[in-house]
């Protein structure tokens, strides 16, 4: 069954104004991707950041220590490209964690409770085979710009 004309419009109409309103994020305050992906992308008031490691952008090694500090590295490479974009914690909405173990849960939530004091955002944590550099978390965020 085909789309009425007015819907098929409308499809076109959104799909050009997506296309069009797309922006790449890049900031040296954060690691440079170690693949084919960017560090997040911004399409309209929607902000999509790519998974991170617990990687130092200066050294772009695994900061030394357990899943707490790789985490607490994470987010602040996380919190480095919300504001290249000119977004904060305030505007995450959703957030997806990737854990090399599940018995490192608690310690990651005692790290990410402290980024989310109030109105935390929806969110799934899963076990995985693995992550990339043997890292033990890896941690994605979508956010959206309210008006202000």
């Amino acid at each position: 069954m085909r789309p009425a004309p007015v819907v098929a419009a409308l499809c076109v109409a959104l799909a050009a104004c997506a296309r069009s309103d797309r922006e790449v994020i890049l900031t040296e305050k954060a690691p440079p991707p170690i693949g084919p992906y960017s560090q997040a992308v911004r399409v309209g008031a929607t902000l999509y950041v790519s998974g991170q490691l617990g990687i130092e952008p200066g050294t772009r090694q695994l900061v030394a220590g357990g899943v707490a500090t790789q985490t607490q590295q994470a987010m602040k490479n996380i919190e480095a490209i919300l504001s290249a974009a000119g977004f904060s914690f305030a505007d995450v909405v959703q957030v997806q964690i990737f854990l090399e173990d599940m018995d490192d849960y608690g310690a990651v939530n005692g790290v990410y409770r402290g980024y989310f004091p109030q109105a935390a955002p929806a969110r799934a944590a899963v076990v995985v085979a693995g992550l990339p550099l043997d890292a033990k978390v890896e941690i994605l965020v979508v956010a959206v710009r309210s008006r202000r």
